[in-house]
């Protein structure tokens, strides 16, 4: 599984896949480019070799850093919901569900999550009704 998260931990994109070699990590690296509006200025990910490869044929090579002991954190701690639900199921049964299912909790995930020590607890349940609002409204549309 494949997760690109920003530096204040939204997910951006996920992508599951078979392998861990250049061209899934070139598939992930042009879909998160193509999507996002911006260049980014920095681009922090773990130690695979496929990713220097990946970034060699995309030109990003300057603005690669690979991740060292805690920089790659973000990804990790937002994974651990998604690895705790697929212990519960005893693993996916196909990477399409997989896939179906970790989109959709990504952008579930964004909305629920706040930076909960950056704000008071008035302005914690502003945004928790908001975003129930919202969940609301989404659900009411699919049904």
């Amino acid at each position: 599984m494949w997760r690109a998260v920003d530096k204040e931990g939204e997910v951006l994109d996920v992508l599951v896949q078979k392998r861990r070699n250049k061209e899934a990590a070139l598939k992930l690296l042009r879909k998160l480019l193509k999507n996002q509006g911006a260049v980014p200025e920095a681009i922090v990910t773990d130690g695979l070799k496929s990713y220097p490869a990946a970034m060699k044929v995309l030109g990003c090579v300057d603005r690669h850093r690979p991740g060292r002991l805690r920089d790659n954190n973000r990804v990790e701690n937002s994974h651990l919901p998604v690895q705790r639900r697929e212990r519960k199921m005893q693993r996916f049964k196909s990477q399409g569900q997989a896939q179906r299912f970790v989109s959709t909790h990504s952008a579930i995930y964004n909305s629920f999550n706040t930076q909960r020590h950056l704000v008071s607890r008035n302005t914690m349940r502003k945004f928790r009704s908001a975003a129930m609002a919202e969940w609301n409204a989404a659900s009411a549309a699919a049904a």
